[in-house]
């Protein structure tokens, strides 16, 4: 394994994780910082890698797994930058402008493809040569891998935000999202579920009637996800879906929704080896932006 060292960075909604680690991913160094702005996170994270270097070594490569909507399209000029995220005073931040002083080679991919592609080297996604990860906690994220790669188009993928079936009399909360109002992000994401009921599902005891409308939700998701790209497994993070009872209760409303249509090995009965909560837990982000610095040197 190549020994050179690498910068990884998760830049998540509520906190960055800095980390140096070596390139069989070894950790030498990391730290977490409070997502604020651009202005006061960046001057933080050159400050940390800068001391983790001079500790420790040269830095070879950046991996970053971020929040978005980020340009990651290698060949765009704008590649690393953030487009119309909500964040206030992100949109437009660039990451090679921290990370560029270093002089060294960058991979920028979402924070959910990062997280993807950690579960399928070391996680509950080895094995699979299509893999759907998601992570359903202050916002919801979506990533697909194939043979590895993330997939993606002239963008990645935005699965937080797709059109969700709400029936208004069950649940007639409308929604947090600033842009769709009701999309799965605003439905059931953690500020979404807190603003409807002024806590969170773990807060409220789990009550089953309120798993089950977040489960209804998520299985929406899940079901497009298959319908679109038949992956060999899905796999769920994130605090929403440490809810005791989700993930199960997640299963069912999945199966029922496809009601018999897929016939499948990988679909078991009761898809408990189908739908599976992370196998790295709260590493998976970290471990997959060492992967991202990895690949960006060419390994």
């Amino acid at each position: 394994m190549d020994q050179r060292l690498i910068g990884a960075i998760e830049a998540g909604g509520t906190k960055f994780v800095a980390a140096l680690a070596r390139g069989d991913g070894t950790v030498l160094a990391e730290t977490r910082i409070a997502t604020r702005t651009p202005a006061e996170c960046f001057p933080d994270l050159a400050a940390f890698f800068a001391q983790a270097a001079a500790a420790h070594g040269p830095i070879a490569a950046f991996g970053v797994g971020s929040f978005g909507p980020i340009d990651v399209d290698p060949a765009s000029p704008a590649y690393g930058t953030f487009t119309t995220t909500p964040k206030p005073g992100w949109s437009g931040a660039r990451y090679h402008d921290v990370l560029g002083r270093f002089g060294v080679p960058i991979m920028v991919d979402t924070d959910v493809n990062g997280a993807a592609l950690g579960e399928w080297e070391k996680g509950a996604g080895q094995g699979c040569r299509t893999l759907a990860y998601t992570t359903v906690g202050t916002g919801v994220g979506c990533g697909v891998l194939k043979d590895g790669t993330s997939l993606m188009g002239f963008s990645h993928y935005e699965g937080g935000h797709i059109p969700i079936v709400r029936n208004a009399a069950r649940d007639p909360y409308q929604g947090f999202c600033p842009f769709h109002g009701d999309c799965l992000e605003g439905l059931a994401a953690g500020p979404a579920i807190k603003a409807r009921w002024e806590q969170s599902l773990s807060e409220l005891g789990s009550p089953p009637e309120k798993v089950d409308l977040i489960a209804d939700y998520v299985a929406q998701l899940a079901v497009n996800l298959i319908l679109l790209h038949m992956p060999d497994r899905l796999i769920f993070g994130g605090g929403v879906m440490k809810t005791p009872g989700l993930i199960p209760a997640l299963r069912k409303a999945t199966e029922t929704r496809l009601a018999g249509y897929i016939k499948a090995p990988q679909l078991d009965p009761g898809l408990e080896r189908y739908i599976v909560g992370s196998g790295l837990g709260d590493e998976a982000g970290i471990t997959g932006a060492i992967a991202l610095g990895r690949r960006a040197l060419g390994l």
